[in-house]
């Protein structure tokens, strides 16, 4: 692909309303020059490009036929919506993408009427449209609603619930599949776009619906024509199953050639009912480095687009990344136990199971973006004796709750949940940090909660786990720990038991996971003593109820939320033995933190080390560590 140095089109347009001008002809070009912009604007600040790339013709001719924000617009995920936000009049603001006080990665509502439904988990795009054509429809609104589903996420089930009910609403509802896993042949795609025009003319749609009509006097004359119609469409389009859902079906059509794509959304745009367009797309078309290998590029950081990604030499040998050292522990752990199988939800290079679902494909279960299923799988799977463990996301997880719940805690099923990226998590923002697990989690009754400090901690709390005969939690962040070299066997923790890190006076500090790094710093500053907890569930109550006995103030430190955390886990012991002293609970705040690095997000929480010296010095002082009528929970979250 061709770099451009300037964008005498692009640079025309500030809002759809002026795309809508445009000739064919224009399109074409302007497919050209926001390409080429994408790509040269995602290589300078890093982000999801692959994705990206595939849908700028779908993008422009979305916003060409319809008349947003007055049509409803929602996009799935929101991987693929930066050329949708370049297009809304927030180009001059993708050079701060993905950082602190910048634009998000993901559509969000509070930045432009243009983004409808806020999104960053997979699969809820036809749920969100379908409240907005029902919203319309009760306001006597005449107002489209569009939604666009990769066809990674039409694996969810969430989905299909979604389709089977617009199909039985009949709502006004179009649901653009964008299946960037198919490619098509010049000979296929000129059919296809031949099909998908006649599909959607004014002819057929004309005959199909006044046929009902008359067959609609004829019952059974007009069951015997509905099946032979989806038996002909059956033979020539795969569309069958999403006619049985309620919705008519068109495609599949070339999601790169833009006047096609204006054609057959003019003549859907006639239509009513539930609508499904088939959109085959390839993930970075128009960059050669990026259609050979999407992985790769889904989310990179920045870039030089003539070298592509390129792998920087390693001087020396590096820490292993936590995602890293679970997926040489599930290896490890496999190689001695023939009864360990792995699941994940769609999450194989983000979990860091490459190298065991090379090593180990019969016991290796990837569900797709699944995770409700995956739960309840893992749950089945434990009932024959086999040991599972699901490879997880701490906020995919929320998405499998009840599972969790009623499958696996409440039956005491023994698996093991390594959940990665807990804590804050960066640029991708609150709709994937991972804050809330240690609260969601510790209520349940039968977990075992596990907080590594370290690389190694946490090799060890996997194997811990993996050995309990009920479900157990190991959560980790993402990224390096402090450079511990994990031991090379399989050797577990004394469950229930924390660590004394350091004996000092009148403050103890009680560090659950990650934040033990900066506690020790303040401990030395201090001269407090300093616990690395490692189980949140159970409590080494012995252990608290000495620090408190010997202590003026006892400090909890998590990168979990503060409401219903490890800290309140501790408070709530004490209270229930009677032992009366003085606590600061440190943690995330009471808020959805935005995007931002993971030490820019620590600091505005009140997790850096000069944050806690501070609070604690306040508390000591009897002083809270906010002030103002914002400060809910001001002497539990450092910096609210």
């Amino acid at each position: 692909m061709s770099s451009m140095d300037t964008y005498p089109l692009l640079d025309t347009i500030t809002s759809p309303e002026q795309l809508r001008s445009l000739s064919v002809a224009e399109l074409k070009q302007l497919s050209q020059e926001l390409r080429a912009f994408l790509l040269a604007s995602v290589a300078r600040t890093g982000g999801h490009l692959a994705a990206n790339l595939g849908t700028v013709e779908l993008t422009i001719a979305v916003h060409h036929v319809f008349n947003t924000p007055e049509d409803f617009l929602v996009w799935d995920v929101g991987h693929q919506s930066y050329a949708h936000k370049i297009l809304t009049g927030r180009r001059g603001g993708m050079d701060k993408l993905r950082i602190k006080d910048g634009l998000a990665g993901f559509p969000k509502r509070d930045e432009s009427p243009y983004d409808t439904f806020g999104v960053g988990h997979s699969s809820t795009s036809i749920s969100a449209a379908l409240g907005m054509a029902l919203g319309a429809r009760q306001l006597g609104q005449e107002r489209k609603a569009i939604a666009v589903i990769g066809d990674g996420a039409m694996t969810a089930g969430m989905a299909f619930e979604a389709m089977n009910h617009a199909g039985d609403e009949k709502a006004d509802l179009l649901v653009i599949l964008n299946d960037n896993n198919m490619s098509i042949s010049p000979n296929v795609g000129a059919m296809n776009r031949y099909l998908a025009s006649l599909l959607t003319g004014p002819l057929y749609s004309g005959v199909r619906e006044g046929s009902k009509k008359v067959l609609d006097r004829m019952p059974p004359m007009r069951e015997f024509m509905r099946r032979a119609e989806e038996h002909v469409k059956g033979m020539i389009v795969p569309g069958t199953l999403f006619e049985e859902l309620g919705f008519n079906y068109y495609g599949p059509v070339d999601g790169h050639d833009v006047a096609g794509l204006v054609k057959v959304l003019r003549n859907l745009h006639a239509l009513e009912g539930p609508l499904l367009l088939h959109v085959v797309t390839k993930k970075g078309f128009g960059y050669e480095p990026a259609e050979q290998d999407p992985c790769a590029y889904h989310g990179v950081g920045s870039f030089d687009p003539e070298q592509g990604l390129v792998s920087k030499p390693n001087k020396k040998p590096s820490s292993p990344t936590y995602t890293e050292v679970f997926g040489q522990w599930l290896c490890d752990q496999a190689m001695a136990d023939e009864r360990l199988v792995a699941i994940t939800p769609a999450m194989r290079e983000g979990s860091g199971l490459v190298s065991y679902a090379e090593r180990f494909p019969d016991r290796y279960h990837d569900v797709g973006i699944a995770e409700q299923h995956a739960l309840t799988l893992a749950g089945g799977l434990a009932c024959t004796g086999v040991k599972p463990v699901v490879a997880i996301y701490s906020t995919f997880l929320q998405r499998g709750y009840d599972q969790l719940v009623h499958d696996i805690a409440l039956q005491k099923l023994p698996v093991l949940f390594a959940i990665d990226r807990a804590g804050v998590v960066g640029p991708d923002g609150p709709t994937h940090a991972g804050s809330f697990d240690i609260s969601f989690m510790r209520c349940l009754p039968n977990m075992v909660i596990m907080t590594p400090a370290d690389e190694n901690e946490c090799r060890r709390m996997l194997t811990t786990g993996y050995l309990l005969d009920q479900p157990a939690a190991v959560r980790y962040p993402r990224g390096k720990g402090p450079g511990v070299a994990p031991e090379s066997g399989l050797l577990p923790l004394p469950v229930g038991k924390a660590e004394m890190r350091r004996n000092g006076k009148e403050v103890a500090i009680l560090a659950f996971g990650a934040p033990l790094t900066i506690s020790l710093e303040v401990g030395e500053r201090l001269n407090a003593t300093v616990v690395n907890m490692r189980f949140v569930k159970p409590l080494d109550t012995q252990l608290i109820q000495e620090l408190a006995e010997q202590h003026n103030l006892l400090v909890t430190v998590e990168d979990n939320v503060v409401a219903g955390g490890a800290g309140s886990a501790v408070a709530e012991y004490l209270h229930q033995q009677g032992i009366m002293v003085s606590m600061l609970h440190l943690g995330l705040p009471d808020r959805f933190q935005g995007q931002g690095s993971r030490e820019e997000l620590l600091e505005d929480a009140g997790l850096t080390a000069n944050a806690i010296a501070e609070a604690i010095e306040l508390r000591l002082q009897g002083k809270t560590c906010a002030t103002g009528p914002a400060s809910i929970i001001s002497d539990q979250t450092g910096k609210l």
